[in-house]
């Protein structure tokens, strides 16, 4: 049920007064358009409010590996692919009245992994890399150790208070970061049960796709299918399952839980009816789901983040008590992996897309929205381009006067270069480095030059934004340790006292 009030800001009387003495101040710029956007920005923020109320839902949004210059790149991507130069637009998320900054650093790593971040923002817990909502003290890989040292998660806490849960994600849904809001491993690679040895299971130890189907959650949209199924089974698309305890996950599902339902296309989600619906299981990949720009080729069709954020807000809205979401925009980070610029920022794009959505079906006075990312990419944005320049294209400047130029800049040997590239990646420089005069910077497959060689590229450690707007929003403020994220949830919510 959605609830809309009216709330009045304190600070809306002062207003007039701060604008009249500012324009009585007799300062020489009160004409020009860049001094009044400021002085509208800021009377937007004096009468912005401070929300008091308890939060009934609560919505995490992760862009995975989207930085600070990532999400700057998304933000003119966008804003040139709406006809603009890009710069001055405004992102769904950036809209929001609250921002903070996280450090992401694991308990063992100055450059943090999604497992040991996902761990932080969803338990309040800091723990290592490449462990799931396990506490610190257990080493990577002792499962044994793992499941007397589970740390509680923000959806299970909502579980336990009668609200509605949902996980979605462009990533397998037993990928790090979906993974640690309702397993519990000392590996995040335990996806499923031929990640075991017999040992472990012998002693107990549970895969994450079986977790999940135990998980309570009524809400689970991703890829991934290939962990639910046998390896003597093909799934809907001809891919093979991975399982080797011969369980069909997927039937066991649709077994356990009163009214629930499987699917695994674009028909079937279309299908779903969001009033009457019990728990879903929705898997629409063999492994991750497609990168945004190549979704529309995919064989059994794929729905968008934005579509599964809507439907899951759908579902999880029946319940009178409310509901906790965790969607993530999972496939920003292969992207950035892959050193595939093009694809973060149009994956970024759906990610931007997705928020808007939430924000659409959910009123600020009852629905806390978190958008952050776990960590941040090695990419890089330089080269004095003028302004409007194309984000994936060859750094074009100005000239002496400040005119735009149309012959790109170029280094000290002559040669063009991108306005992004990365530290290190599969694009790195092998000897003498490609004259890119003639190269199509723009295209989807472009890989950006890198400096250092690496068949993937790496996460960097520098600290990630925090967006947020609803009840108790505003206390996302400052440099924060980012599993301080699971304090303003829980406190906001009234699920940690």
């Amino acid at each position: 049920m959605k609830i809309n009030l009216v709330t009045k800001s304190v600070a809306a009387v002062a207003t007039a007064g701060v604008m009249s003495s500012v324009m009585a101040s007799g300062v020489t710029q009160s004409n020009d358009q860049w001094f009044k956007d400021g002085q509208a920005t800021l009377q937007q923020k004096l009468n912005a409010p401070r929300i008091n109320g308890m939060a009934k839902n609560v919505i995490l949004f992760v862009g995975d590996g989207n930085g600070v210059t990532s999400n700057t790149a998304i933000r003119m991507y966008k804003g040139q692919k709406e006809g603009g130069s890009g710069e001055e637009y405004v992102l769904s998320y950036e809209q929001f009245p609250h921002l903070a900054l996280a450090k992401t650093y694991n308990t063992n790593a100055q450059t943090p992994d999604s497992a040991g971040t996902a761990t932080a923002f969803l338990t309040g817990v800091k723990t290592k890399a490449g462990m799931l909502s396990v506490a610190s003290n257990v080493d990577r890989g002792d499962c044994q150790a793992g499941m007397k040292n589970e740390v509680t998660t923000i959806l299970e806490l909502a579980e336990q208070a009668g609200k509605s849960t949902g996980v979605v994600s462009t990533a397998r849904i037993t990928h790090a970061t979906p993974a640690a809001a309702y397993a519990h491993s000392a590996d995040r690679n335990y996806e499923d049960d031929s990640k075991l040895s017999a040992e472990q299971k012998a002693a107990g130890c549970i895969d994450i796709a079986s977790q999940a189907v135990d998980s309570n959650v009524d809400v689970l949209f991703g890829g991934g299918r290939r962990h639910f199924i046998p390896k003597t089974m093909k799934d809907g698309e001809g891919k093979s399952g991975k399982r080797t305890d011969g369980r069909n996950l997927t039937k066991e599902w649709t077994k356990k839980y009163q009214n629930a339902s499987y699917i695994w296309n674009q028909a079937g989600f279309d299908k779903l009816n969001t009033e009457k619906t019990g728990p879903v299981l929705g898997l629409f990949n063999s492994s991750h789901m497609e990168y945004e720009a190549d979704r529309a080729k995919d064989k059994g069709g794929e729905p968008s983040l934005a579509e599964m954020t809507g439907k899951a807000i759908d579902i999880l809205d029946n319940n009178k008590k409310g509901y906790f979401l965790l969607v993530e925009g999972g496939r920003i980070d292969h992207a950035h992996h892959a050193g595939n610029a093009a694809r973060a920022l149009e994956d970024g794009s759906a990610f931007a897309d997705a928020v808007q959505a939430a924000m659409e079906k959910t009123y600020q006075e009852d629905t806390l929205i978190i958008v952050t990312a776990d960590h941040s990419h090695t990419l890089t944005m330089q080269g004095y381009a003028k302004r409007g320049n194309p984000i994936l294209g060859l750094s074009v400047g100005v000239d002496g006067k400040g005119h735009p130029k149309t012959t790109p800049n170029l280094d000290d040997d002559g040669k063009p270069f991108t306005t992004l590239s990365y530290i290190n990646g599969p694009g790195a420089v092998k000897g003498e480095r490609e004259d890119l005069t003639n190269v199509d910077t723009t295209d989807i497959d472009y890989i950006q030059q890198a400096l250092f060689p690496k068949s993937s590229e790496s996460h960097a450690g520098e600290d990630v934004a925090i967006y947020a707007r609803g009840p108790k929003a505003w206390l996302m403020d400052g440099s924060v340790e980012q599993n301080y994220i699971f304090n303003v949830m829980g406190y906001a919510s009234g699920l940690v006292k």
